[in-house]
């Protein structure tokens, strides 16, 4: 039976892992030998496509499928009308909204789903859409959360009892409002700005898809889908579906990326679920790129208008009032306490007096989603916020920005540090990383270059920002998500030969589990890496958890699995103490390997421990045979991982064309179990950060009509775009993590978009006045900016 451990390691076991080692798992994947979602074929697999709205918003008057349903490849044409028989016309979201599966009253936004085609292959499945007859009405769309709220807009959420406006949640509050209201009036410098975070998307290779499977003969339901957290999705189905959970079984296989795009339950899976059930027949559904960016989980949408304050040289209170757009229906997914995510963090690396933050969610006639693109449950947000106010507050007071953060910084003997909006910092060493950065970047001589620069009428930007992030989602005392607890669960088995298995409840798409959490087992218990096989992604055979997201696989299911590797040493050790003739204490360890202190020569290695398990000679009294452990992983705190960013931009002066020429990135991230796999989960961040600042957008019209639905104008950011990133490093090991580490994945997603816009102000602010610039920066936006027309993204 598994044990919720909760158990902080001495100081003197935070392994660091076999270094710099290969990813296993890169073998298949260089040979083609992956397996996605797209290569499975299952006999008799029918095929299905989905309609999607042309309007934003409008009533559905009627729907006529009988010319698609006289297709002759066609098995059905799905409708709300069909799913309402079966219970299953909405369905719950992560945040306790509800969101249509198929509409049936009407559509909220454009690309919404309206009917369900299934078909014997997926190309008579896509025939038969444009068969389907739809009269719609259209209504007046909003897509600008600001003129949502104004109170003549169109109701988007009428299906809701007593909703009469666009409001999706209660403003949440954090942080003291009186003491923040006292600090700015003591304050001597006041700086406010409007910004936006605008609407990008994490664009992931591989879009959405499912294969469902059911058997009408014994009820099992076998799902191959390609999602972040497949034991969650698991409870979802049983619920929607009225399953039995334990008939449910999900395989994930080799995911081509997610970045938070493939945490939420889409219609589509549902509607392919509910076809498999009633046909009796595997049904497979994948959207193709334009249902992807139109209607899957986006990320940020966020308005917000900061204020900050300095006294005697030190930054001393911030508050923000930010507006979340949600789109149509409210299926952000962060902890059940925390509906506006983590965005309070924004208080960030700074000794604040006082702080206060009010968020308030709203409906638009756009796709649902918002929590993506490696945001860390919205710190991207939050962070971003505060690093831009951090700079045009140095920018108002004539400082150096990184000055103004070395004097507010908060400092290394104040750990564990209280922040004024809630959040517990175990560690850090913030100046010191800061002063990592300006060494690598050659600071001082930056600022002459550009100071030269600047004579001669070019124009370069040094850009800086310094996060802190919270990770690793969590403590079961404070977090869950739809009632289930954030902890993760790992079982370990070690077979007679000394080889090892073992499973984790974390959903790799990318970061390098099967290598990285193979290296903490070898690490415990001094196995080869190479004989320790890391399963995960299938329900029936790895433990229960809540997924891989928010930047929690190591510092969540890493945790897991130190702790049940520790479990199965310590085990090993009685069963030494009998082979060895010697009671326990009297044990020391070494890399794989006990022996008798005093004695050294008097010892047996793990291999020769697990055979002596599995045999039939003597164990110790009361033991089972066996060398295995099982543990679920109650994380006593987040872990707060922070970095240092700067980044040196050129900018053209007649095509306004933002050059990112260097980047300096330093993270610490405690303890590195494989330096390479977290050099490479930076360098990703970092692309993606670019992308962002300079060129991504997911922008409406007025009428609601998606204006980036392809990669032909939704830019995403290649190694043309890329400088060649310099990293550095800190390392202040996690204090209560059983590693010491503290998780890295979304880190650079987080700090470089802050950095580089701030770069691209500073090229422009002395020579253009310009002060603000919202993201992406590209061209057009940065030459309006210039000549001292800026406009935001909506």
């Amino acid at each position: 039976m598994a044990t919720v451990e909760n158990l902080p390691s001495p100081e003197t076991e935070r392994p660091i892992g076999f270094g710099r080692l290969k990813r296993k798992e890169d073998e298949r994947f260089i040979r083609g030998q992956g397996t996605y979602l797209d290569d499975i074929e299952l006999p008799g697999m029918v095929h299905g496509a989905i309609l999607r709205s042309p309007y934003a918003h409008a009533k559905i008057v009627s729907i006529d499928t009988s010319e698609a349903l006289a297709h002759p490849n066609v098995a059905a044409v799905v409708t709300a009308k069909d799913l309402e028989t079966l219970g299953l016309a909405w369905m719950p979201t992560i945040s306790y909204d509800t969101q249509a599966v198929l509409a049936g009253d009407k559509v909220r936004f454009q690309g919404q789903e309206v009917a369900f085609v299934i078909a014997t292959d997926p190309y008579s499945a896509q025939d038969a859409l444009r068969l389907i007859d739809v009269d719609y009405e259209p209504l007046p769309a909003v897509v600008n959360a600001r003129k949502a709220l104004d109170p003549d807009a169109p109701l988007i959420r009428d299906d809701k009892t007593g909703q009469t406006d666009n409001v999706a949640s209660p403003t949440w509050e954090a942080g003291d409002e009186a003491a923040t209201d006292r600090a700015f009036a003591e304050a001597d410098t006041v700086v406010s700005r409007e910004m936006i975070y605008p609407r990008c998307h994490p664009a992931p290779l591989e879009t959405c898809g499912i294969i469902a499977d059911f058997n009408p003969e014994t009820g099992q339901l076998d799902i191959y889908n390609g999602n972040q957290a497949p034991h969650a999705h698991r409870t979802v189905y049983a619920h929607v579906a009225g399953l039995a959970e334990h008939m449910i079984r999900i395989r994930c296989n080799d995911i081509g990326g997610g970045f938070g795009n493939k945490v939420p339950v889409y219609p589509g899976y549902v509607c392919a679920i509910a076809g498999s059930i009633v046909a009796g027949v595997p049904v497979k559904w994948v959207e193709n790129r334009t249902e992807n960016l139109t209607s899957t989980g986006f990320a940020r949408d966020y308005i917000m208008r900061g204020e900050i304050c300095s006294k005697d040289g030190k930054i001393t209170g911030l508050r923000v009032d930010a507006i979340a757009d949600h789109g149509a229906f409210d299926s952000t997914a962060q902890p059940t306490r925390f509906p506006a995510g983590f965005f309070h963090i924004c208080c960030g690396s700074y000794d604040l007096a006082a702080a206060h933050v009010k968020v308030k969610a709203v409906y638009t006639n756009k796709a649902p989603g918002g929590v993506a693109y490696r945001c860390s449950f919205r710190i991207t947000e939050g962070v971003y916020m505060v690093e831009r106010m951090v700079d045009a507050l140095a920018m108002e007071m004539g400082t150096d920005p990184i000055d103004l953060r070395m004097r507010s910084f908060i400092a290394p003997e104040q750990f564990p540090y209280e922040t004024t909006t809630g959040w517990t910092y175990d560690s850090g060493e913030y100046a010191k990383t800061m002063k990592v950065a300006m060494e690598i970047a050659g600071y001082e001589d930056l600022r002459r270059e550009q100071a030269e620069k600047r004579a001669r009428g070019e124009l370069m930007g040094i850009g800086v920002s310094f996060f802190t992030e919270g990770v690793g989602a969590g403590p079961r005392k404070h977090m869950d998500i739809l009632g289930l607890s954030m902890n993760d669960g790992a079982d370990l088995r070690v077979h007679p030969s000394g080889k090892a298995v073992v499973s984790i409840s974390a959903q790799t798409q990318g970061q390098g589990h099967e290598t990285t959490f193979a290296q903490i087992v070898a690490e415990e218990l001094g196995i080869p890496p190479e004989d320790v096989e890391v399963r995960h992604g299938d329900t029936d055979k790895s433990p229960y958890g809540l997924g891989t997201y928010g930047s929690r696989s190591m510092p969540v299911s890493g945790g897991a699995v130190a702790v049940v590797s520790r479990k199965v040493r310590d085990k090993a050790r009685l069963i030494a103490a009998t082979m060895l003739e010697a009671r326990p204490e009297d044990l020391a360890w070494e890399k794989g390997r006990w022996y008798v202190k005093g004695d050294p020569e008097q010892g047996a290695m793990i291999e020769e421990i697990a055979e002596r398990a599995y045999s039939g000679e003597a164990m110790p009294a009361g033991m089972e045979g066996g060398l295995d452990g099982q543990v679920i992983y109650d994380p006593p705190n987040l872990t707060y991982p922070y970095g240092a960013y700067i980044a040196v931009v050129d900018i053209d002066p007649e095509t306004a064309q933002v050059t990112v020429r260097r980047f300096i990135a330093v993270d610490d991230c405690g303890v590195r179990i494989n330096p390479m796999v977290v050099d490479g989960q930076i360098h990703g961040g970092l692309a993606e950060g670019v992308g962002i600042a300079l060129m991504e957008l997911i922008s409406f019209d007025e009428e609601g009509n998606c204006l980036n639905s392809s990669f032909m104008d939704y830019l995403i950011p290649t190694a043309l775009e890329c400088p060649d990133f310099e990293l550095g490093e800190t390392v202040t090991p996690c204090p209560h993590h059983p590693l010491g580490a503290k998780g890295v994945g979304e880190s650079p997603n987080v700090g470089s978009p802050p950095a580089i816009v701030n770069a691209v102000i500073d090229a422009l602010h002395e020579t253009h006045g310009v002060d603000h610039i919202d993201m992406p920066c590209n061209p057009a936006r940065v030459w309006a900016a210039m000549q001292g027309r800026p406009e935001p993204p909506q």
